[in-house]
């Protein structure tokens, strides 16, 4: 008993062993990705689509790519999250002042000044989610 339940534990770990490229697979749509590709110094960016055991397939700009995972060093992932917007509104309402004045001056009225304010929070920052094993051929 005690070595049927060994074997179960240790295949169950062997099914569980982490594969890098499952994280790529399971990333959400329109998610940005930085993919560092081998022999290029700057990254690709682009936006998530959808990946395969042998491939990713992103949207460049306006156009739609495949990238082979053996071209692949690194990929970087941000989140797709709605960012949060503030929107601030104040008024202030003024009473008229009613100072003597002039005789052919206009009378005092009461005005309203308002203004308003945008803000957009901030994009979480980009977390690798794949790196090349070492022990992979680099071509």
């Amino acid at each position: 008993m005690f070595r049927l339940a060994t074997a179960f534990f240790v295949a169950a770990l062997l099914l569980a062993a982490d594969n890098p490229w499952a994280k790529v697979k399971e990333l959400q749509d329109r998610s940005e990705l930085r993919i560092y590709k081998k022999g290029v110094r700057e990254p690709i960016t682009a936006v998530f689509d959808e990946a395969n055991d042998e491939r990713i397939i992103v949207v460049v700009k306006d156009k739609q790519m495949a990238i082979p995972k053996e071209d692949v060093d690194r990929i970087d992932a941000r989140p797709s999250t709605a960012r949060k917007v503030n929107v601030e509104k104040t008024e202030k309402r003024t009473e008229p002042d009613y100072v003597p004045r002039r005789p052919n001056s206009e009378p005092p009225l009461p005005g309203t000044s308002s203004s308003s304010n945008i803000g957009f929070g901030n994009k979480p920052d980009f977390q690798t989610i794949y790196r090349r094993a070492e022990g992979a051929p680099k071509n």
